[in-house]
């Protein structure tokens, strides 16, 4: 039984909550004090005597909190001008078919742009100490922040001066990865992995791979992997395919779907679950093209062909004997195991490793050793499925996969078989000339840490009938007020206005309060409709597919739009699941936790629970179900999740 909670006033409480808030937008700088927890657990003894567990977490959170992704903070002015914008700009219905199709926001055509690109590893020698390599590297970081930001904000401010109208939207900053510790995960990735799987979401590769993670992965062995093809549809999967082949003709693509829906039970309450699994011909296809890849490093350059010195001696960078039919049919509890764990290949003997040693001081041999295992690098931005396409090749959840982007924080290795082993990247927000709401709408930024919710609402209105898919009513067509019984002076009655029977114009902000009006969500205070949980809730659909979406490749004509999209105006993808009311209610109250109250295993930490309190505030309540494809991500995450997340997020700027 946990231990009774210390009485806090109201007050207090609310102060709280409002230096936690100062804390995550930036505005306060973190105590570097330890909290400490009234409600922590006793530790456990062992048989032995000794203390299981450490009872100091302190470096773990400091270990989490290095790796919290960082963005910009936007200027208040900003918030309130797109606010006001959201209020009064009117949404254009019909959708056209035009924005259907994914409106590049790069300007190739700009000769004058320059190119973002991605920070690099400076050089280093053996020589060199530990604190020397980490100067150089945040010297170059630091030199490579000031010039990316400087050409975001001078795209960001053309495009406010080549806006026609006065009254139209401001372009908003485009985000990308500003922590340092996050790119060394990279970096280390590319540096051990010898063929690298980039994930890109079907709905919109083109977003998740832009020419800043092309240039920086130029030379490698890459494969381009695209993820969710179910939400999005074979046209579309295959449109895309070939327009990514003519922008890289070299490029190699798989498709693969992650997930199958489980065998309807009577818990299910008529909703689809579903697991972590691969379908055979998805995973025929993506070993059948790592195989290929794989022979073509064991091919020697032409320089080395030419030269039967070199030849002979020459030494492939990657193992040459790959069980290709043991990987394409691993199975077993050993699958997915992490580096020392039971997968790892048993190390060799005494007088296998003399020899090895011997042949590779012999002095006619290359620089180098044949690797004894194939490394395979998976790198993508947030929210693309790197975990859930590593659980879906072992047939078990081996890694936390969450609906959340951003929550694997350290790259992990795991062996899929003796020979091969996977190496599973944090994703990281890539630099691009694309606006904040394109992102928050892809599920590359956390919508916890979004402020400017109208803004991105306005966007997905100009893309989804959002009133249409919500069924919602328009706020200025309510119900007839009660008759007024009561006695009037002549001349002090207040007149009754007549409703309009004309066509309704929507607005973002008309969209958010009739949603928030048909949840019953009003403000604590005033009891106004609180657009701002509204709006949290509507992105989390359209980043978590609830609501299905997808754009078209750019020059997609438009008789293949309309004859392939049939009614569903837009980027619109209806999924065949009707949003029911009750269970959107549930869902749509989660708001940064990843783990259901009714499984939680720290219900009782105080630290929690404070958490809870500041997302109903923020707009949002704990969650208490599931609902859809991504309902397997939150029944899997109970037994991962610790005080540790959440205390690095509430310290994070």
């Amino acid at each position: 039984m946990p231990p009774r909670r210390k009485p806090t006033s109201t007050r207090q409480k609310k102060a709280d909550q409002q230096l936690k808030r100062a804390i995550k937008r930036g505005d306060v700088v973190p105590s570097t004090e330890v909290k400490k927890n009234p409600h922590h657990r006793r530790p456990k003894t062992g048989p032995t005597g000794q203390q299981i567990g450490s009872s100091d977490n302190h470096e773990a959170v400091e270990s989490a909190r290095k790796l919290q992704s960082a963005f910009i903070k936007l200027p208040p002015k900003y918030l309130q001008d797109t606010k006001t914008l959201a209020s009064t700009l009117p949404l254009l219905r019909p959708i056209p078919v035009e924005r259907t199709l994914f409106h590049g926001f790069n300007h190739d055509d700009d000769a004058d742009k320059d190119v973002l690109t991605c920070p690099k590893r400076p050089k280093w020698r053996f020589d060199m100490t530990k604190i020397e390599v980490e100067i150089n590297e945040e010297r170059l970081f630091k030199t490579w922040i000031t010039q990316t930001d400087q050409l975001v904000e001078e795209w960001q401010n053309k495009g406010e001066l080549s806006d026609v109208s006065a009254l139209a939207m401001h372009r908003s900053p485009s985000y990308f990865e500003r922590n340092l510790e996050v790119w060394r995960q990279v970096w280390r990735v590319t540096e051990i992995s010898q063929i690298i799987l980039v994930l890109l979401d079907s709905r919109c590769p083109i977003l998740h791979y832009p020419p800043s993670l092309a240039s920086y992965l130029a030379g490698r062995q890459v494969i381009l992997v695209l993820t969710k093809v179910d939400i999005a549809g074979s046209a579309r999967v295959e449109a895309w395919t070939k327009y990514i082949h003519e922008r890289y003709p070299k490029s190699r693509i798989v498709q693969v779907e992650s997930y199958i829906e489980k065998e309807a039970r009577v818990d299910h309450q008529g909703r689809k679950q579903y697991e972590p699994s691969i379908p055979e011909h998805f995973r025929a296809r993506l070993v059948e093209v790592i195989k290929q890849v794989h022979a073509e490093l064991l091919e020697p350059p032409e320089k080395v062909k030419n030269n039967p010195n070199w030849l002979k001696n020459w030494v492939p960078i990657v193992k040459r004997e790959i069980d290709w039919e043991g990987v394409l049919k691993a199975g077993g509890s050993k699958l997915g195991s992490v580096v020392g764990g039971p997968a790892v290949p048993r190390p060799k003997s005494v007088d296998e490793q003399q020899e090895q040693t011997d042949q590779t001081d012999h002095p006619n041999n290359g620089q180098h050793k044949e690797p004894e295992y194939l490394t395979i690098g998976l790198i993508g931005q947030p929210n693309v499925g790197k975990s859930s396409l590593l659980n879906a090749l072992f047939g078990a959840r081996k890694v936390r996969a969450s609906k959340t982007p951003g929550k694997t924080k350290h790259f992990q290795t795991l062996y899929w078989t003796p020979d091969v082993r996977l190496v599973d990247c944090p994703g990281l927000v890539m630099p691009n000339y694309v606006p904040m709401e394109m992102q928050v709408l892809a599920g590359t930024l956390p919508i916890s840490r979004v402020s400017a919710v109208p803004s991105c609402i306005y966007i997905a209105s100009q893309l989804l009938p959002l009133e249409r898919i919500f069924n919602l009513v328009h706020p200025s067509v309510k119900a007839p007020p009660e008759q007024d019984k009561r006695t009037w002076r002549e001349g002090m009655k207040p007149e009754e206005t007549t409703k309009s029977t004309g066509p309704l114009t929507w607005t973002a902000m008309d969209i958010l309060t009739a949603h928030a009006d048909a949840k019953g969500w009003v403000t604590a205070k005033a009891g106004r409709p609180d657009v701002h949980r509204a709006g949290n809730a509507i992105l989390r659909a359209l980043a978590e597919g609830r609501i299905g979406w997808a754009f078209w490749p750019p020059g997609t004509s438009v008789e293949v739009v309309a004859a392939e999209g049939g009614e569903a105006p837009g980027i619109w993808v209806p999924q065949g699941d009707s949003l029911d009311a009750d269970a959107e209610s549930e869902d749509d109250q989660e708001e940064g936790h990843d783990t259901p109250s009714d499984h939680s295993e720290n219900s009782g930490s105080e630290e929690e629970e404070e958490e809870e309190e500041d997302d109903v505030q923020d707009g949002a309540s704990p969650k208490t179900a599931t609902f859809g494809r991504f309902g397997a991500l939150a029944m899997n995450e109970e037994e991962e999740e610790d005080d540790d997340d959440d205390d690095a997020l509430d310290a994070s700027t």
